[in-house]
């Protein structure tokens, strides 16, 4: 691990403070390493993958030792150096071959870990069709039940959404929408198409597990196209873009429960800092967990008997006590010139 040292002048200082946790997060950087032998599918897979997640990106030319499984200090140093939390690596051996491991850290610690395989990779430069900005925020399309049910799956989903999702944006522009990237499940085996609290139950144990019963993971690229429609809302067409790869699930490891209860710990940042611009505490006046403040006010009791209303001529009580409603209306002379109002004589 690298030593923590004081900072020595104001550019270390807000080096450090950058890198101090925020109640917004900046975009997520990922390290793409090499293992000692990758491979042609590998290497492509991998290549297509730093084209969509750059400019947050970090590619390691040579080639290096590691075993994420086994041993994490070599990834804890590269994060900590790099202020990465998210890492692609890529290995090839005669037991596993093709295969990439998806790593994400937490306070430069290794969280969790998902290991697949590419069966089958199809680059971006077999499509002859325009290419999405790089640096634009894709749309991810899930389209399976078990992303939200099987907890192998559900691994998988967090960890590809926090590997494309890029910048935290408040509003959405229609014209910067440029790509989907659609994941999809292949063919559920029938031991999977049960009820969500059967399937909770067959999953509790996940080690005895096969990874090879599970379906197939389908990544497929797209560029959206809005065209004309004659409303407002334009007519979206979906053009092959790449890449095209499907992986297969092997080795996991899940997150330390500790630490996964520290990482999805929110700041109060917020509520602090409202707090003291508060002062001394007011009454009736409090800041709730969002950050906004909030106040009572008490209102006595009012009597809507002498409420002041509008003053309405047609409303107003004539000498019988019935209402006047021809003081409002306006007659005309027999010649159709000017009107006039009727006055009442008293």
């Amino acid at each position: 691990m690298l030593r923590t040292v004081k900072p020595k002048n104001a550019r270390s200082k807000r080096a450090l403070q950058a890198r101090e946790p925020k109640e917004v997060e900046d975009p997520r950087t990922a390290i793409f390493v090499k293992g000692t032998h990758t491979g042609e599918k590998v290497n492509g897979v991998m290549k297509e993958l730093m084209a969509l997640k750059r400019p947050h990106a970090i590619s390691f030319a040579k080639k290096n030792v590691v075993r994420p499984f086994e041993d994490t200090s070599s990834l804890e140093f590269w994060a900590q150096k790099n202020d990465a939390s998210l890492f692609l690596i890529g290995q090839s051996t005669k037991k596993r071959p093709d295969g990439l491991t998806f790593v994400r850290m937490f306070d430069y610690r290794v969280l969790d870990m998902v290991e697949v395989g590419v069966d089958m990779f199809k680059s971006m430069n077999e499509f002859k069709t325009p290419k999405a900005t790089p640096g634009h925020k894709p749309l991810l399309h899930f389209a399976s039940e078990l992303f939200d049910t099987h907890p192998r799956f559900i691994q998988l989903k967090s960890m590809l959404m926090d590997f494309f999702n890029g910048e935290v944006i408040d509003q959405i522009c229609l014209a910067g929408i440029e790509h989907v990237i659609s994941i999809s499940l292949g063919p559920t085996p029938p031991s999977l198409n049960a009820t969500t609290t059967t399937l909770q139950a067959s999953t509790s144990s996940a080690p005895a597990e096969d990874p090879a019963s599970l379906p197939k993971v389908h990544i497929r690229g797209y560029t959206i196209r809005l065209l004309a429609s004659g409303t407002r809302v334009p007519r979206v067409e979906l053009t092959p873009m790449g890449p095209y790869i499907d992986l297969s699930l092997r080795r996991h490891q899940e997150a330390d429960g500790e630490l996964l209860k520290q990482a999805m710990k929110r700041p109060k940042l917020r509520k602090q800092e409202v707090e003291k611009g508060l002062g001394k505490k007011r009454k009736n006046l409090e800041v709730d967990e969002m950050g906004d403040l909030r106040g009572r006010i008490h209102v006595g009791k009012q009597d809507l008997s002498k409420l002041q209303t509008r003053k309405m001529k047609g409303l107003k009580k004539g000498r019988d006590g019935e209402m006047d409603v021809d003081e409002s209306e306006e007659d005309e002379d027999e010649g159709g010139g000017r009107r006039r109002k009727r006055q009442r004589s008293e």
